[in-house]
């Protein structure tokens, strides 16, 4: 099985030195595409406005300066071109991706663009007690779990438009209390704000936090999984219509949209 890893983190990031590990668990043609420098919040952005530079540091690694989807499409398109992925993984991030974390996350977007180019497609997440805390990446969890997961869910198979995310409790590897196949959650506290700093030269800045409040999730969600010391097994898939307002709408205005002129 031929297997390419990327992430958002970075290529020098510890979550992906941790996905190698657990890679070539499973097989040993491995390769990496990663971004050159971290790409967390990347989403599924493309580079459009400038090139896209590529540093190889061995064979079968090779360093990005765009993002985990530019990275995606080089490595099938450009330097796996003699044999695609049978697998791509993305990730292991440092912190979960669960909820509605998994619009913007560039380890999401990862495996999604090796998903829309054919290929199965798993994002891998570490979670986190303290964002801030780097102590509390218990990477060893994800290397633990991940072979063996991942294993099983290539023997079962899953269809072509999805992607799997995998989000791995913020805990020891003996703490995990087993697997849970999950639904995306939505949180009931809104956990990123804006916090407002001055400079030296007495110039205001905002920089992007987390807060450390807890939330409520409902049962049977990745957020609730992750609470309770669960893997969260979520399929995701990238269609986001929303079928019960089209429904509606239909009922209201018809199978088709009508284009409405305004008056002369």
């Amino acid at each position: 099985m031929r297997i390419l890893l990327t992430n958002d983190d970075g290529i020098a990031a510890e979550g992906l030195q941790t996905l190698v590990r657990v890679a070539r668990q499973l097989s040993d043609d491995v390769w990496i595409c990663a971004p050159e420098i971290e790409q967390s919040g990347a989403s599924r952005r493309l580079t459009l406005t400038e090139p896209v530079r590529v540093r190889q540091l061995d064979t079968q690694t090779f360093a990005v300066s765009g993002t985990p989807t530019d990275c995606v499409m080089l490595a099938i398109q450009e330097m796996m071109v003699d044999k695609a992925p049978d697998l791509v993984l993305s990730g292991v991030n440092r912190g979960q991706n669960m909820g509605e974390d998994v619009t913007f996350s560039g380890t999401v977007a990862g495996a999604l663009q090796g998903m829309a180019l054919g290929v199965p497609s798993i994002a891998l997440s570490q979670a986190l007690t303290r964002f801030q805390d780097a102590r509390t990446s218990h990477f060893e969890t994800a290397e633990h779990h991940a072979p063996g997961l991942i294993a099983r869910l290539v023997e079962i198979g899953w269809p072509a438009k999805v992607v799997m995310n995998l989000n791995f409790p913020a805990c020891l590897p003996d703490e995990v209390e087993g697997v849970e196949v999950t639904v995306q959650g939505v949180r009931d506290e809104h956990p990123l704000h804006f916090e407002k700093r001055t400079d030296l030269r007495g110039r205001d800045y905002y920089w992007m936090a987390y807060r450390g409040r807890s939330s409520e999730p409902a049962a049977g969600t990745d957020v609730h999984a992750i609470k309770s010391r669960r893997i969260s097994v979520t399929p995701l898939h990238i269609d986001l219509t929303h079928r019960e307002t089209v429904h509606d709408l239909r009922g209201q205005l018809g199978g088709t949209v009508p284009v409405f002129h305004g008056a002369a």
